[in-house]
């Protein structure tokens, strides 16, 4: 990161879930680099706390709020006292999600349920949550992370292919919905992404390097992303340089789309 970009986010308040690792963690660490102050929620504490303490060494604002994405009240109480803290919400980040792999004959629908209430209702709810307080000061961006295969489609792994097509359909019908109130709504589209979540979803194959050299040869550039590239791509949908784009798609995906 060059010094020239910093300070993007001055003034700016952030939430984001999932923030204790991933993706969430890099988007964290890069809005408190660019002067955002963040609310930071998931259910790992050791997690955000470590993350708070990394966001304190750069001088900037954290608060942290060990809950689970889906729980309403817990969402409604962070906002409402952030916004008692700090005035303002200026943008949402919904990276927080789970993936338990398996084609639909071998997913149960207790495990459809959890992937579902963690990855649609848990952004559902973070959504409505902040979508007051950004309606009442005429200004907020939400963005969503689905997933390229919301897109093209995936193998062994219904339940969460599903819910990221939901969180998508989510972002464009917030889009619509309160682009007069000045709320902007857009979907990152990541591919796969070198994170803990993807580690995991190796480990579930007969084969896991087999597994994870198939997934990296289906990227062009032949690599898998990094966190901190979606934090850059997430970063301008949070600032004013993104003014004009809503109900978008980013994909941030190494070329998996085109290929």
């Amino acid at each position: 990161m060059t010094v020239s970009r910093e300070g993007r986010l001055q003034g700016h308040v952030s939430v984001i879930t999932g923030a204790s690792s991933g993706i969430g963690r890099a988007v964290a660490l890069r809005f408190a680099r660019e002067g955002a102050r963040t609310l930071l929620v998931d259910t790992d504490r050791a997690g955000l706390d470590e993350v708070a303490r990394e966001i304190g060494r750069v001088d900037a604002e954290a608060r942290t709020v060990c809950a689970s994405v889906d729980d309403e009240a817990a969402a409604t109480a962070a906002v409402g006292d952030t916004v008692g803290r700090w005035g303002r919400i200026d943008s949402l980040v919904a990276v927080a999600g789970i993936s338990v792999g398996g084609q639909a004959l071998q997913t149960s629908v207790a495990d459809w349920d959890k992937v579902f209430s963690v990855n649609v209702k848990g952004t559902f709810v973070w959504c409505k949550a902040v979508l007051s307080p950004m309606c009442e000061q005429g200004a907020g961006s939400i963005i969503t992370v689905a997933s390229q295969l919301a897109l093209a489609g995936g193998r062994n792994n219904a339940s969460y292919v599903a819910s990221k097509g939901a969180i998508l359909s989510l972002a464009r019908s917030i889009a619509l919905d309160y682009a007069e109130r000045g709320v902007r709504a857009n979907a990152l589209v990541p591919a796969a992404i070198d994170t803990p979540m993807l580690q995991r979803s190796f480990k579930r194959a007969p084969d896991p390097a087999a597994a994870e050299q198939r997934a990296k040869a289906r990227h062009p550039v032949g690599r898998f992303g990094t966190p901190q590239e979606v934090a850059a791509a997430a970063l301008f949908l949070a600032s004013g340089e993104s003014s004009f784009t809503t109900g978008g798609t980013l994909a941030v995906d190494g070329g998996w789309l085109a290929a």
